[in-house]
């Protein structure tokens, strides 16, 4: 308390005591000098200007002598300031002062921290962007490509029998197929990025969704040398949402488990069922990654390196976690990601 008084009276930690106190000693040192100026004249009006010039410059001398640091800091920030605004966000204004004037100090570098980090992420986002771009384009490129040299073999009649004509046209269907689900990914991303998608909300079981999508899901697992260990409550799980969007979410959370668990290997799902809220958990073995990895893994644009999946799944376009991810927060959920030494677990924790 006495401290705080203390700086509050001398002006220590205050600009406008400090300013007083130099402005009350400016006009003490000027009546001073004053008083001491002998009178040269006995004309009164010759006086006058000699008592006010007597006055006048030794309180401007001693208040800018006073105030001289606060005004060089003052101009000191002022080119920090404008050191900033030319674009050079790393720079930083000395706090030299505990008063106001090093609240602004402070503040400018603040502002300038804050922008500087603005300005990264949006140069990472745009650069993510690119590489989305670059991605997708040659993901788009790549069944398309089949896509054309299949029906350039059937346009020719370039196959032998009718069991490779078929075969042909499955192919062609398979690859078109994928370029539907990629531009589908792509179409859902969009409008859930532009809060462009409101969830049509109807009264639904959580449980027997998920069960029908592990039913569909089994034969892709056992066909890639993985095996779903499942642990589901028996009770129905009923609560009000958008059935088309939690069901895309929680496939694309099971998908990505497939496309990057190590085989053989196993998938466990469990679902639980809690006082207020339920929790979708899918843990399964994958390769690791890097904390910028797993830091960015729900990051837009940001899409996984591909070396990692399963080669006998089709990649997809790296939306499939952001597109889960904005489904669930529109449904006032959260989606969670632990992962250690290549151990992944992904939890879907939706409020009842």
């Amino acid at each position: 308390m006495k401290n705080k008084l203390y700086f509050m009276l001398t002006g220590a930690g205050n600009l406008r005591m400090r300013m007083l106190w130099s402005f009350f000693i400016s006009i003490l040192v000027g009546l001073l000098v004053s008083l001491a100026t002998p009178r040269f004249s006995e004309v009164y009006y010759v006086n006058l200007l000699v008592v006010l010039l007597s006055f006048i410059l030794p309180f401007l001398f001693t208040f800018f002598f006073l105030t001289r640091n606060i005004i060089r800091y003052v101009s000191e920030m002022a080119s920090g300031l404008d050191i900033v605004a030319q674009g050079q966000l790393h720079y930083r204004v000395k706090v030299k002062r505990k008063d106001e004037l090093g609240d602004i100090a402070l503040n400018i570098n603040a502002m300038a921290e804050k922008l500087e980090k603005q300005i990264g992420r949006e140069r990472q986002i745009e650069k993510a962007k690119l590489e989305l771009i670059t991605g997708v384009s040659h993901d788009l490129r790549t069944p398309l490509t089949s896509i054309i040299g299949y029906l350039d073999l059937l346009k020719d009649k370039a196959y032998q029998d009718s069991e490779e004509h078929d075969r042909f046209v499955n192919n062609t269907y398979n690859k078109a197929l994928q370029l539907k689900q990629l531009i589908d990914d792509l179409f859902a991303y969009t409008r859930l990025a532009s809060n462009e998608t409101k969830p049509e909300m109807e009264r639904i079981d959580l449980r027997e969704l998920l069960v029908q999508l592990l039913v569909e899901l089994e034969p892709i697992a056992k066909e890639n040398q993985l095996q779903l260990e499942m642990n589901i409550d028996e009770s129905p799980l009923l609560r009000e949402a958008d059935p088309e969007m939690i069901r895309r979410a929680i496939d694309n959370l099971l998908m990505n488990a497939l496309k990057f668990s190590v085989k053989p290997g196993m998938i466990n799902i469990t679902l639980t069922r809690y006082d207020n809220h339920m929790e979708l958990s899918i843990e399964n073995e994958g390769m690791p990654i890097t904390k910028e990895q797993e830091a960015r893994l729900f990051d837009r644009f940001y899409k996984a390196d591909d070396s990692r999946t399963v080669q006998k799944i089709q990649s997809g376009s790296g939306l499939g976690l952001s597109i889960a991810r904005s489904i669930i927060e529109l449904h006032n959920g959260v989606l969670k990601l632990k992962h250690r030494n290549g151990h992944f677990l992904f939890s879907m924790i939706l409020p009842l």
